[in-house]
């Protein structure tokens, strides 16, 4: 069975796929020592680690660098938050994705908004399915199979109308050929229970402070849940809690 057949079949089950998301082979090793059945980076906490902003202020390079150490490091099947796709045109996107699967990512994430100053616009839903399409069929003719899971932005960035457009743009988005919807903000039961009867492809929501719990989603037919930088951000939250109580202190008794 190959990566992506293995990735595929773990969107299908009765269980959601909860995935850890990564930012170096350490934290992949943790996550599968502890049974997770997938992983994937966050590009964000990867970007932090480099110092760099998110956003695609990484270069590609050194992103494929971290990505190669982390899947090299690991049994389970891994896939890559590409945000935007690292390049200005389909072309470009599609050498990046050729590269990820040489390495042996089962998947992508992709986004249809982009960073724009300090903020992030909603691309046109109509042109960035061209976009998908020009992705997939490239692939598809080069036998090349990856799990695609676009990211459609409109509750992050809190469009009006979230769920009418979040609709209008699957409806689009599926005739791609894609492979899975990420819908990060989006919390409210009724909003979850809408999209998961809409669309037949499997559906991927993100932590936030107000998500609803595992079993929960798993009702409302979510079929992936993602952890995002959030358990990164954490971590480094608690390294400086513990680093101030050891001055405070005067001791390295808070870490014993």
């Amino acid at each position: 069975m190959t990566n992506f057949e293995e990735f595929k079949i773990l969107h299908s089950g009765n269980e959601p796929l909860l995935l850890a998301n990564v930012w170096n082979v350490q934290s992949a090793l943790q996550y599968e020592k502890l049974g997770f059945k997938a992983i994937g980076t966050s590009s964000a906490a990867i970007a932090a680690e480099l110092g760099y902003e998110d956003g695609e202020k990484m270069p590609f390079e050194e992103y494929l660098f971290m990505i190669k150490r982390i899947k090299s490091a690991v049994q389970i099947p891994l896939t890559v938050d590409l945000e935007g796709g690292y390049g200005k045109n389909a072309e470009e996107i599609i050498s990046n994705i050729i590269q990820l699967h040489e390495i042996g990512a089962a998947g992508i994430n992709i986004e249809d908004s982009v960073v724009v100053g300090s903020g992030r616009k909603i691309l046109d839903s109509a042109d960035f399915t061209l976009k998908l399409k020009r992705i997939t069929e490239n692939l598809k003719s080069r036998n090349i199979s990856v799990f695609i899971n676009v990211r459609s932005d409109v509750f992050l960035l809190n469009l009006p109308n979230p769920v009418e457009e979040s609709k209008q743009r699957i409806k689009q988005y599926e005739t791609a050929g894609i492979n899975g919807i990420f819908l990060p903000c989006i919390t409210n039961e009724n909003h979850i229970n809408e999209i998961t009867s809409f669309t037949k492809l499997p559906v991927n929501v993100m932590c936030m402070p107000d998500l609803l719990n595992f079993e929960k989603l798993k009702e409302l037919g979510v079929k992936r849940i993602s952890m995002g930088n959030f358990v990164h951000s954490y971590l480094y939250n608690q390294l400086e809690k513990t680093t101030q109580a050891i001055i405070e202190q005067n001791s390295f008794a808070p870490i014993f």
